[in-house]
């Protein structure tokens, strides 16, 4: 018998893009732009796409979205193009998404599908998983309607699943309950296992960063650059997901946690926000968060709206001084006579009333330590107090570095030190007892 060997590397599906435009649509999103956003979700699930069009919509169709004609003309350019796979840049019925199907013999797919899926692909931590899994099975629960053909069947009545001419979509929506009932259960334990966690930090007096942004910004390559890790940067829309946090030392010995948390996109699906809620909850909770914006993309300040809309659902842990901190990514970008435009904004910007903004390249590495002066100063609270440390002490010095933030130092000729430090007030009680011979008192303000 000859063996028969499958060839199990992902098929590369041929795909169409198409963007709804409404009559009298109010986004500040020009659609051009929101079209090429599309592209490139397509394109991070490779998708090979073959076309991609903007199809202007003058009545919303209730059973296929689009007008006859309309539906005809891509139903030509899909079959032209010998397109698998058809991505519509708008949320579709459940009837819609058949009718269109038909009409096209091509699977369809509405723009949370396909974040859906590409969510699905990235998810790496058992937390990660479980939150897609919800959102896709609250997504697929939407997707339930009779008018599948497969969901028409009458099921007879064993007693086992259900009564006497319980129809399929009947158990279907039944077995998605209680998957999805389960799934908040174990999410709830992976939760309380992250409180847990927080607790625990809270207990050692490091301030936290987060790390915001529309996705592809450069989050991922800026947290690489302040903390010297790893985690996956690529040129791709959703290549983070799952959050990674590092401690990192600040300018004159301050440590921080930084957390690098998956980018925000426009209508976000609904299912995903619900989901993702406690990876969120790491910015509730931080102390100050970085908004990463990419200032050489055209499309940047709608982005940033987008970013803010979503910040301003996520609550704040009561009690919580927070504070926000632009920080301007990809200056390398953009071209020369923009730039010295942009960095001069962003000095000004804090004096303006708006949230203070630092012009960088994550990738150059320019004006990544102006950026970690600023963090160090935003999360530097404590008071400044003066110590004069005797000859030699080299023990208390390295322990102020270690525990604290100096500011000034000054070397005497005798060898004496005198030390302006920031502690907090458990690490002053701390160096109080340790070094009583050290003289302590208030800095000159």
């Amino acid at each position: 018998m000859t063996e028969k060997f499958v060839d199990r590397r992902p098929v590369i599906q041929a795909a169409v893009v198409i963007h709804p435009e409404f009559p009298g649509e109010t986004r500040l999103r020009d659609p051009e732009a929101r079209l090429l956003e599309a592209v490139g979700l397509a394109e991070a699930l490779d998708l090979e796409v073959r076309a991609a069009e903007i199809a202007r919509v003058r009545r919303v169709t209730p059973a296929t979205l689009f007008g006859s004609g309309r539906v005809d003309e891509i139903g030509v350019l899909v079959e032209s193009v010998e397109a698998d796979l058809v991505v519509i840049d708008d949320a579709l019925s459940p009837v819609q998404q058949r009718n269109l199907e038909k009409a096209w013999k091509a699977k369809v797919v509405d723009r949370t599908g396909l974040i859906l899926e590409i969510f699905a692909r990235r998810a790496r931590t058992r937390e990660g998983k479980l939150q897609v899994e919800l959102a896709r099975l609250e997504y697929e629960r939407s997707r339930l309607v009779r008018t599948w053909t497969h969901l028409e069947r009458q099921r007879g009545g064993l007693g086992k699943t259900g009564g006497p001419g319980e129809t399929q979509i009947e158990l279907d929506r039944r077995i998605i309950a209680d998957k999805i009932v389960r799934l908040k259960a174990e999410l709830e334990e992976v939760r309380r296992t992250r409180t847990l966690h927080r607790a625990a930090r809270k207990r050692v007096p490091f301030p936290t960063v987060a790390l915001v942004g529309y996705t592809n910004a450069g989050k991922s390559t800026l947290f690489n650059r302040l903390t010297g890790a790893d985690a996956l940067a690529k040129d791709m829309l959703f290549a983070t997901l799952d959050p990674t946090l590092r401690t990192v030392r600040l300018p004159k010995g301050r440590p921080a946690i930084i957390s690098d948390t998956v980018g925000f996109i426009s209508d976000l699906p609904h299912e995903l926000v619900e989901s993702f809620r406690a990876t969120l909850e790491e910015v509730g909770e931080a102390d100050v968060i970085l908004h990463v914006r990419d200032v050489a993309d055209p499309d940047g300040e709608s982005h940033a709206r987008d970013v803010e809309t979503v910040l301003s659902q996520i609550p704040v842990v009561e009690g919580r001084r927070q504070v926000l901190l632009e920080v301007w990514n990809k200056i390398d970008l953009l071209p020369p006579e923009e730039r010295a435009p942009v960095e001069a904004r962003a000095l000004r910007r804090g004096d303006a009333g708006g949230p203070p903004a630092v012009a960088v390249s994550a990738v150059s590495g320019e004006g990544i330590e102006a950026l970690r002066a600023m963090i160090a100063d935003l999360v530097d609270d404590a008071p400044e107090v003066e110590t004069q440390l005797p000859p030699g002490d080299g023990e208390a010095l390295a322990w102020l570095y270690q525990n604290g933030r100096v500011t000034d130092r000054e070397d005497a000729e005798d060898g004496s030190m005198r030390v302006v430090v920031r502690l907090d007030a458990q690490a002053l009680g701390r160096f109080e007892r340790l070094f009583p011979e050290a003289r302590l008192q208030h800095a000159a303000q």
